[in-house]
């Protein structure tokens, strides 16, 4: 799940990225065009409900692709998503529109 936030005096957008309790994991990282595909760079934090949430401030006017690395070797997309695109390794990966 995507949450958006606007800041009217700068050209970033605080996006809260959100994997849902039902996915089940130790470890979970978010993975994209922000830190360049790192698998370690961006560590989501486990909430009391079980959810997993890391938030980023990401340029304005830009898409980035991304997808939630779980237990380092699942992945999952997020179905809330603001689009989808394919990816090379037969699968998709998610997209948010800032």
């Amino acid at each position: 799940m995507l949450k958006k936030q606007y800041f009217k005096t700068k050209d970033t957008c605080k996006v809260t990225f959100s994997l849902p309790a039902a996915v089940q994991g130790e470890t979970v990282y978010l993975v994209g065009d922000f830190n360049k595909w790192d698998e370690k760079t961006t560590p989501m934090k486990r909430q009391k409900d079980g959810s997993f949430t890391v938030t980023l401030e990401l340029s304005k006017g830009s898409e980035y692709q991304f997808r939630y690395l779980v237990n380092g070797s699942e992945w999952h997309n997020d179905w809330q998503a603001d689009r989808y695109v394919p990816n090379p390794f037969s699968g998709d990966n998610s997209v948010v529109v800032v």
